[in-house]
């Protein structure tokens, strides 16, 4: 599907945006273990967070719709079932990881696949410390790839050290911890993303940081049911709040966003460039914290160095950064590190190469790059490369193009949020 993308002057309304992808996944997935129903309000409803759903439905797990209400009814850590088919996580790379660490603590054997993208993901990360647990893991490459077999067992605990700042290899490891006797120790030195945990203390597991990079959680552990609220997706409202900063008018609210501290960084690196947000009527739904933004156009964004300890809390955000830099008066860096090696990402890669066809200037540097601020840029036709964060991303600098610009592929932003674009349409004059 092709969109095309109009130049626009204002900005200005209220909003909800779609609830947070990455929590969705979660509570779907953890409430499935608790021992009996659980409500979970506001669940994203895209092709990944359907594969999660899915493959839970196939090691038995029952649940009912009921308007916006997902009804999830849990049977406890022992009351999945071996699944009659191959669970296939699709391009959901937190499913087929949560699934991993899940199906390393049952007493069957399943197999977990996904689509090509996915199969090319190394896995050692996740099946290496799995089977120092104790669990049974085989798969191409070493039991590196997808497909994967995997054959439970009685878990032992685990004391690991994240090699990467992956939030998907902590949640997999916590959740085969669960099926272990003891404490499991986890030291996460780059603050990844923390739903997890966030989600089991919400459900009763007895889990605890201690100081800033050390996770404890002790088992044998039942986890209760709750309702759960899932908040509006950071990551999907950041193209929001820098459309509406870059308006020269106009003034946006946003309602119910999550503003965990390991994703909210995108707000701090705007506010750092020049914009105008408040975050009002801060509280918690679910141990997850939650607020309203009041986003007002017309302040001037400047360039800024975005590097150390704030690129893990927007490495989801990279492109629309970038993209706010080009509109910026003088130049932005953004540095990575030796573990965060953003700018050699296909996806990053993706993103420069289409906003350069716009005219933008980037420069590579050994560690990172240099966008150049106050582009003139010119519309053009881009694609999203199935990508809704590049999607997303494009439109945003779209809108303030002196002519119009087309986007192929638009249709990848169902993904992250369904009908984008007529509520973009709605807010833009």
């Amino acid at each position: 599907m092709e969109v095309k993308i109009n130049p626009v002057r204002k900005i200005e309304g209220q909003i909800k945006v779609p609830g947070d992808k990455s929590i969705s996944h979660r509570a779907m997935f953890f409430s499935s273990l608790a021992e009996d129903t659980v409500e979970v309000e506001g669940v994203l409803q895209t092709e990944d967070t359907m594969a999660t759903l899915n493959c839970l439905s196939e090691l038995g797990v029952k649940y009912e719709e009921n308007a916006s209400k997902l009804i999830i009814k849990g049977s406890g850590l022992r009351g999945f079932e071996e699944p009659d088919n191959i669970l296939n996580a699709g391009s959901s790379e937190i499913t087929a990881s949560l699934l991993t660490g899940l199906l390393a603590g049952q007493p069957f054997y399943a197999t977990v696949t996904g689509n090509n993208s996915l199969r090319e993901r190394h896995m050692k990360s996740i099946t290496e410390p799995l089977q120092q647990m104790g669990a049974f893991i085989s798969g191409r490459c070493e039991s590196v790839l997808l497909p994967l077999s995997i054959r439970g067992f009685d878990l032992l605990p685990i004391n690991h050290d994240l090699p990467v700042p992956s939030s998907q290899v902590k949640s997999a490891l916590l959740t085969a911890a669960l099926y272990s006797r003891g404490i499991s120790e986890i030291i996460d030195p780059y603050n990844t993303r923390d739903h997890t945990e966030r989600m089991l203390q919400h459900l009763g597991a007895d889990i605890r940081k201690m100081g800033k990079h050390h996770i404890t959680l002790k088992s044998p552990v039942r986890l209760r049911g709750e309702r759960i609220l899932i908040p509006g997706d950071i990551s999907a409202a950041a193209h929001f709040i820098l459309a509406a900063s870059l308006a020269p008018h106009g003034e946006l609210h946003i309602a119910e966003v999550g503003i965990n501290p390991t994703r909210s960084g995108i707000i701090d690196v705007l506010n750092m460039m020049g914009a105008d947000i408040s975050v009002l009527n801060e509280r918690e739904h679910n141990c997850e914290p939650v607020a309203d933004l009041l986003v007002k156009g017309g302040a001037g964004l400047r360039g800024v160095e975005v590097s150390g300890e704030i690129i893990p809390r927007v490495i989801d955000e990279i492109p629309i950064i970038t993209v706010a830099a080009l509109f910026a008066d003088g130049d932005t860096i953004i540095k990575g590190d030796n573990k965060v090696r953003f700018e050699e990402s296909v996806r990053f890669q993706t993103i420069v190469g289409e906003l350069q066809k716009m005219g933008a200037s980037i420069q590579k540097l050994p560690d990172g790059i240099i966008i150049n601020g106050n582009a003139k840029l010119k519309g053009c036709g881009c694609n999203s490369h199935g990508d809704p964060g590049i999607a997303m991303a494009l439109a945003t600098a779209a809108l303030f193009m002196e002519e119009e610009s087309f986007i192929d592929g638009a249709e990848a932003v169902d993904n992250l949020f369904p009908h984008y674009f007529e509520v973009m349409n709605g807010l833009a004059s």
